[in-house]
């Protein structure tokens, strides 16, 4: 240790002299840290006689304390607890940033006023060594370690009155970021004990800030994952191995009705909880994992219906302590889901349906009209009209089509499965029931459009259940004590004359008139001729593009269809057009291809030539040009002075299918236009 008395400072100050005379000298009393830094000095151009001073802007100072705000509330209460024990020894403390400003100064006041007067040691004061020249702030800061600056070691001739002791500050990642400094007149403050108090401060500030860092890390990360938990739909429990509740979030507490501030509390203390099957159980029970699990919570002491909730448990060890993660979804969440995935979507539009007749438009302007409604529908129509077709429509233009669409054909259920397909039942309900249970297709439809088809050949006992569905809009699962509120919408359809069922005593009155409050009527395709030819194609563009080239009607086939009944309505047309694809050898499907009932049910190969704008003709000759023909759409477009919309509706074609045919005759519209 080093002894700083009179002689070993005159020896130092010598040492200076020749060494700011650039004079020849025997340097090896100076320490050498201090030698270097006297090196550091000169190069940077310090004056070694005079004080140089530099304090920072108000703007300047603010923003660099605002910056270490969080550090120096740390580093003050270090400060205050130092300048107790040192207070009237003629020291004070200093906080400077790593560039060596001066962010805090605490001491005796008459110290701080003589190195205010002397030396400009004031807040927002530079420090730095290649400022200010060798000092304790400046070269720790150089160094990155602990330095005592005595004296004579200053570089700059004022600063040698003064004996400062600086230990750095680390951050949490160990860059420095400050230093402390203890400042004394004279040489008395020389001692190591100085320095190690300061290095000592210094080393629990940078713990400090480490701890509060990893502090503020855990809340961050905290304040994330509850954030995360708290954005899903799902409901998360955390329990320890007692089933006492550590952590839920926002949607868990929500379901269960559990009010704020319960962590701490038992979970079973709150609730109890059965399966499906009535089982009651524990967490503690569960063998493993489970997923999926239907299950009821009771609230003890509530008197109040089960919540019902889907239930997946999940367990997890750390440092030998077993905790239980409880995950909770409520029903319709899941059924919307399983119907996402399981195919409960409607997929056509008002777009999707084919043809420009007087009757199909007709029964789209009441669809249209009813998809805007959340009234009940009937819709009536022949088999193989397209009833579903209009019914997945009138779903996804309604305000219920982000939900599911579920169908269930009410004629293709034996009579003891309809109600518990409908309405779902409880686990062992009956006999061969599943165990957890099983949702109707009310609840699967829950939120969007159930689709009752064939509803004239639900039995009378099922049909009294769905009356009071209607009227409640509640269900009852079979075997269950509570009923369930829904939000469907329901859409009936049926071949039927209902009106004739209720007379007949086969359907209920209230029924029907609960279900008829909309009617859409589809027509037969018997009586919307004029859409024969573009259905047609369109089933044939549909149905040709698996293969690798396209297909086409030879002209004489369309009489043939035109003059066609169909019976089996669209689904017939559909089916036609199919099997002359596939019976086809090249890519144009001539009458040949035909099914011989659609050949042989031409009147005459003679038959004369009929206008297509004649509305009441129904059949026509293979063997005669097709009324779309070219001529006739040329006199068509003539007459209305090559207005392509009044041609298309006079001709009873969509525009889609007039527009097709002129590029396929390769007409020019607008040489009727100049003519007209």
């Amino acid at each position: 240790m080093i002894n700083y008395n009179e002689d070993y400072q005159s020896k130092l100050h010598s040492a200076w002299e020749n060494f700011i005379a650039c004079a020849p000298y025997d340097f090896s009393v100076v320490r050498p840290e201090v030698l270097a830094s006297w090196d550091r000095s000169r190069s940077a151009g310090v004056d070694p006689l005079l004080i140089k001073s530099l304090v920072l802007s108000e703007s300047d100072i603010n923003r660099r304390l605002e910056c270490n705000s969080r550090m120096i509330k740390i580093v003050r209460s270090y400060m205050e607890r130092i300048h107790s024990i040192v207070k009237d020894s003629g020291f004070y403390l200093m906080l400077c940033d790593r560039e060596g400003i001066i962010l805090d100064i605490m001491g005796d006041e008459n110290v701080i006023d003589e190195g205010r007067s002397n030396s400009n040691l004031v807040v927002g004061a530079n420090r730095s060594e290649s400022f200010a020249g060798t000092n304790a702030i400046g070269t720790c800061l150089t160094l990155g370690k602990p330095i005592q600056i005595c004296g004579e070691e200053h570089y700059v001739l004022p600063h040698k009155k003064y004996t400062c002791s600086s230990s750095p500050i680390f951050t949490a990642d160990g860059a420095l970021t400050a230093c402390l400094t203890f400042v004394g007149l004279g040489t008395a403050g020389h001692h190591i004990h100085t320095l190690s108090m300061i290095l000592c401060a210094a080393d629990g500030i940078s713990n400090e800030m480490k701890i509060r860092s990893a502090y503020a890390t855990i809340e961050s990360i905290s304040a994330q994952r509850n954030t995360i938990l708290d954005s899903t739909s799902s409901g998360f429990i955390l329990l320890d191995e007692n089933d006492v509740m550590i952590q839920s979030n926002r949607i868990a507490r929500k379901m269960l009705g559990i009010a704020d501030g319960r962590e701490g509390d038992n979970f079973f203390d709150m609730f109890s909880i059965n399966d499906a099957s009535k089982n009651v159980f524990r967490f503690s029970e569960l063998k493993g994992p489970t997923f999926n699990k239907e299950t009821n919570f009771y609230a003890r002491n509530s008197g109040m219906p089960p919540i019902k909730l889907i239930m997946s448990v999940n367990f997890t060890e750390t440092e030998g302590s077993k905790n239980t993660i409880v995950r909770l979804e409520e029903s319709g969440q899941v059924h919307r889901l399983v119907n996402k995935i399981g195919g409960f979507r409607a997929f056509y539009t008002f777009d999707s349906i084919v043809g420009n007749s007087a009757a199909l438009r007709q029964a789209l302007d009441m669809s249209r009209r009813a998809a805007m409604s959340t009234s009940n529908i009937l819709i009536l129509g022949e088999s193989g009209v397209g009833k579903e077709l209009f019914a997945q429509s009138i779903h996804n233009g309604g305000e219920n089509a982000k939900g599911p669409f579920v169908p269930l054909n009410c004629g293709a259920l034996p009579k003891g499965l309809i109600e518990s397909e409908l309405f779902g039942y409880e686990g062992g309900a009956f006999t061969g029931a599943n165990k957890d249970g099983n949702p109707g297709k009310f609840e699967l439809a829950n939120g969007g459009t159930l689709f009752l088809d064939e509803i004239g050949d639900m039995p009378l006992d099922v049909q009294a259940s769905l009356l009071r569905v209607i009227q409640t809009r509640e269900i009852i699962r079979i075997g269950a004590r509570y009923s369930k509120r829904i939000d469907v919408r329901i859409i009936a359809a049926t071949h039927r004359d209902l009106y004739e069922s209720v007379i007949n005593k086969t359907f209920r009155e209230d029924l029907y008139y609960r279900l008829n409050v909309l009617i859409v009527s589809i027509p037969p395709l018997r009586e919307r001729v004029s859409d024969v030819a573009e259905l047609a194609e369109s089933f044939l563009h549909s149905v040709s593009a698996h293969k690798s080239q396209s297909m086409r009607f030879a002209p004489e086939v369309y009489p043939f269809l035109e003059s066609y009944a169909w019976p089996g309505n669209v689904r017939e047309l559909e089916n036609a057009v199919e099997r002359a694809v596939n019976v086809a050898d090249g890519r144009v499907i001539g009458p040949e291809h035909l099914p011989p009932h659609i050949l042989n049910s031409a009147t005459s190969p003679a038959a004369e030539f009929h206008d297509i704008r004649d509305p009441r003709r129904m059949r026509f000759p293979a063997v005669k040009p097709r009324p779309h023909g070219r001529d006739l759409i040329v006199s068509s477009l003539r007459e209305n002075g090559g207005n392509v919309k009044k041609t298309a509706e006079i001709l009873g074609v969509s525009r889609r299918t007039l527009y097709r045919k002129i590029d396929k005759y390769s007409i020019d519209c607008s040489d009727f236009r100049e003519t007209k």
